[in-house]
């Protein structure tokens, strides 16, 4: 593809000196140097390389990203001088800076200076520009423009540059406007901590100002804009895979793909970057594609997946069906331990767009002596159902090979399997069938236990030289514990379904996956072989009470997400933190019905992990607000996303129940121990938000919507029935306040007591503002007065307590997310 290798034309070197030109908010601007523009790619210009004085300007319109810019570039406004810059391109850039461009007498030792590198980043934007020029292509035989004339290639409404620019303070960084995104303006830069890449997204906005905005997470790609129709829909995926371990995937993909938008030539999807196409058709005919690497240290290369650009050979019409067939073929897979198998990267192993529901019909060859489990519900080759030992249809003893048939029972986000030689446990919560599948050892890299020295025989002491015996544990077998970990996922789904409603599946799987991180498919859970542990056994690895009781959790956690996640799905990477935030409180509400200590000791680890400061001595809070989504995992803060979206998820969910307890304690006129009530009203919020939203995707304000209808009149801030003061403060904050006391008075007054103070909110901004639960003490026993609203740093309030009341506290049950007292 020409696009990828696009050097610069000697005849287009032009001197510039104080020459200006902007996209939405970024204003670039050259003082004095020399510009390149690039050869002709079919008739258009799309890049240019400059070197001198320059210097760029970028304002982020809000506090949230102006924090970000600050947190990355010492500055809330990006004003940086540069010495050289490359710029790609896919409008009328070069005819619009032309007429102020003057010739030179140095244009071929410029260019052919400067040649090979802009060669080198060209290939960044390369795809960018494939799906501009791919809607508008001439039809073959018909005359493009000549070399030098401007064409405006792409639509008015597809509008796209990127400046690669290297500053005299910052060095090199991105800029990026992109009309067809959500948020159309971007800056960011690529580094490298704790020998991993990450690409720290200095600011994203959207110039079209929206409260609550949540745009869609595009990753850097052409994408549709919120609210607008997908350019294109897949009903339903025939995918046929044979896996061969310890290594190999061979597999080919049907995509049944409905047309909603029609008009471009190219489509995008996503494959794991350790799986390489073979060939890709359209009913039955061979067409182009492209497979690019995705831009190092972003968060689709950090899933471990590439883009795909399929080419079509005429453009796509809206309201046309088509059958898109691609083969591919890695070496995905490697055995890490006896039976026990590992995917690289995590990648996607099917091409796809992101988590959009379809139907999976999955086709499964593998060796004998393997068991494999996948999403759906599994039929034979002649469409009835499995044996219920877990094993596929009966192995052909010739070949060696056996097979399985899934079908998902109805549309769903993402599809996944697992292979290993895994022995099988059964529990079961109501009518939902639940399955651990695990294998007797564990991968090669797991911590061992330290060793202990075996103690002498009565009698029989050692002699100064007779060496000590010494004996290391055993390993741990994961399938000697498969049962109890199936019984506990069962308990949390009968949990789960009498809160939430029922469980959606057919059945629910859980396999055993080597190294420390977990992962959810609709029916089918990846499960970390830490979580399959006995309490004995974390307790050989010298593992905290804390460690141990999280470690469990992952299994509460990871059912939780098949309401949350898998049947209410998360709309934009802004959002995605209700999923996390979501499944984790439910796994701790599970906890708390067990042992409150355990689910306080949690809690008062999430916000202490908050306060924890990086090496710049930079509190982990400070990292963002969790409507920053992945972009919180960053060189300053590797461990963000978790951190945030996990912990101050918790918290955010944990007040607005807190908030909702205490006015269902109020509103049936009696104290209130703390402690959830499987009715409540915030579990009512939960129950109608699956009910209203199953196999939908939902935003931050969604979420914040169906809490709203429920909200009673005293939770109304300035008599609003609106949790816009949360979302500002809580849900787009960071502040984590300190919360006090002053100035307490008590007034009998007839049959009750006045009590009157004032709420001190401290280490926050001046406009935040907190519900603050304050009761008092009444014959030893804490009663619930009321809530105040704490407004700012002083808030004076007044409130009844029953008569004789002389002690006042404020959250004594640890329901607002603030500095430890």
């Amino acid at each position: 593809m020409q696009l990828r290798n696009v050097g610069l034309d000697t005849s287009r070197v032009f001197r510039v000196r104080n020459v200006s030109f902007n996209r939405d908010a970024i204003q670039v601007s050259f003082h004095d140097g020399m510009i390149a523009f690039s050869e002709d790619v079919d008739g258009r210009v799309t890049g240019a390389f400059f070197e001198g004085d320059g210097e760029v300007l970028l304002m982020p319109p809000n506090q949230v990203e102006r924090a970000s810019m600050a947190l990355f570039t010492g500055a809330t406004i990006l004003e940086e001088e540069f010495d050289t810059a490359y710029f790609r391109f896919n409008d009328d850039t070069y005819a619009e800076l032309q007429p102020q461009l003057r010739p030179t007498a140095r244009g071929d030792e410029f260019a052919a200076r400067w040649n090979e590198t802009a060669r080198n980043l060209a290939s960044v934007d390369a795809l960018r520009l494939l799906m501009s020029f791919s809607r508008l292509l001439p039809p073959s035989g018909t005359a493009s423009a000549g070399p030098g004339e401007a064409t405006s290639a792409a639509q008015p409404s597809d509008r796209m540059l990127h400046a690669r620019v290297h500053g005299e303070k910052l060095g090199a960084f991105d800029l990026y406007y992109d009309s067809t995104l959500p948020e159309q303006v971007q800056a960011g830069q690529l580094q490298t901590a704790q020998g991993e890449s990450f690409y720290d997204v200095w600011t994203a906005f959207s110039s079209q100002p929206a409260s609550r905005a949540t745009p869609t997470d595009s990753d850097g790609v052409p994408g549709e804009k919120e609210g607008a129709l997908p350019a294109i829909d897949i009903s339903s995926y025939k995918i046929k895979a044979e896996v061969k371990p310890p290594t190999e995937l061979d597999a080919e993909a049907i995509l049944q793909i409905n047309v909603r938008q029609g008009g471009q030539r190219a489509l995008l999807f996503e494959l794991s970057r350790f799986l390489a196409i073979k060939q890709v058709d359209v009913d039955g005919h061979p067409i182009e594609f492209v497979q690019n690497p995705a831009l190092e240290g972003s968060q689709l290369a950090r899933r471990g997946n590439d883009l795909v650009a399929v080419v079509f050979p005429q453009p796509l019409q809206t309201g046309e069906r088509m059958e898109l067939h691609f083969a591919y073929w890695g070496e995905v897979l490697s055995e890490v331990g006896a039976g026990l198998l590992s995917v690289g990267a995590r990648g996607t192993w099917y091409p796809n767009r992101g988590p959009a529901r379809s139907r999976f019909d999955l086709e499964f060859r593998y060796p004998t002596g393997w068991t494999l489990v996948a999403t759906g519900m599994r039929r034979d080759q002649a469409d009835s159902p499995a044996s219920e030992d877990g094993k596929a249809a009966p192995s052909n003893a010739v070949s060696g090979e056996q097979s399985a048939h899934w079908l998902s029972e109805q549309p769903i986000p993402f599809a996944g399997f697992d292979l290993g030689k895994y022995t099988r446990a059964v529990a079961h919560a109501g009518d939902v069938v639940v399955e651990a599948y695990a294998t007797t050892g564990v991968e090669r890299e797991f911590p061992q236990a330290a060793a202990t020295e075996v103690p002498a025989i009565p009698g029989f002491p050692r002699t100064p030289k007779a060496p000590e015996v010494v004996l290391p544990p055993p390993l741990p077998s994961p399938a000697r514990n498969e049962q109890q970990v199936a019984d506990e996922s069962a308990k949390a789904v009968d949990f789960f379904s009498h809160r939430f409603g029922p469980y959606a599946y057919g059945k629910l799987a859980l396999t055993q996956m080597p190294g420390t991180v977990s992962q959810g498919w609709p029916g089918l859970i990846f499960l970390s072989s830490f979580a399959f542990l006995t309490s004995e056994q974390r307790s050989d690895l010298h593992w905290s009470s804390l460690e141990s009781t999280r470690a469990r959790a992952v299994i509460a956690h990871e059912t939780a997400h098949q309401w949350w996640g898998d049947l209410v799905g998360w709309k934009t990477y802004r959002d995605q933190w209700i999923m996390e935030a979501l499944a984790e409180y439910s796994s701790l509400l599970l906890l708390e019905s067990e042992d409150p200590g355990k689910f306080r000791e949690v809690m008062d680890y999430y916000r202490d992990n908050l306060l924890l400061k990086n090496k710049d001595g930079v509190p982990l809070m400070n990292a963002g607000p969790v409507t920053l989504g992945a972009r919180l995992s960053s060189s300053h803060f590797p461990e963000g996303y978790e951190a945030i979206s996990y912990g101050r998820g918790v918290w955010l969910l944990h007040m607005l129940h807190g908030m909702m307890r205490d006015a269902d304690t109020r509103s049936r006129g009696r104290g209130s121990n703390g402690r959830q009530a499987p009715e409540d009203s915030f579990i009512r919020v939960l129950r109608k938000l699956r009910e209203q939203y199953e196999g939908k995707s939902i935003s931050t304000q969604t979420l914040l919507r169906v809490f709203e209808e429920q909200l009673p009149p005293s939770l109304w801030y300035e008599g609003r029935k609106s949790l816009d003061w949360f979302y500002q403060g809580w849900i787009n904050g960071t502040a984590i306040p300190r919360l006090r006391l002053r100035g307490l008075k008590y007034a009998d007054a007839g049959s009750s007591t006045i009590v009157s103070g004032t709420i001190l909110q401290s280490e926050a901004p001046d406009d935040l503002v907190t519900s603050v639960p304050l009761y008092g003490s009444v014959a030893g026993k804490g009663v619930l007065l009321g809530r105040v609203f704490a407004d700012g740093a002083e808030t004076e309030f007044r409130v009844s307590a029953p008569l004789g009341t002389r002690k006042v506290v404020l959250d004594p049950n640890q329901t607002i997310l603030s500095q430890p007292r």
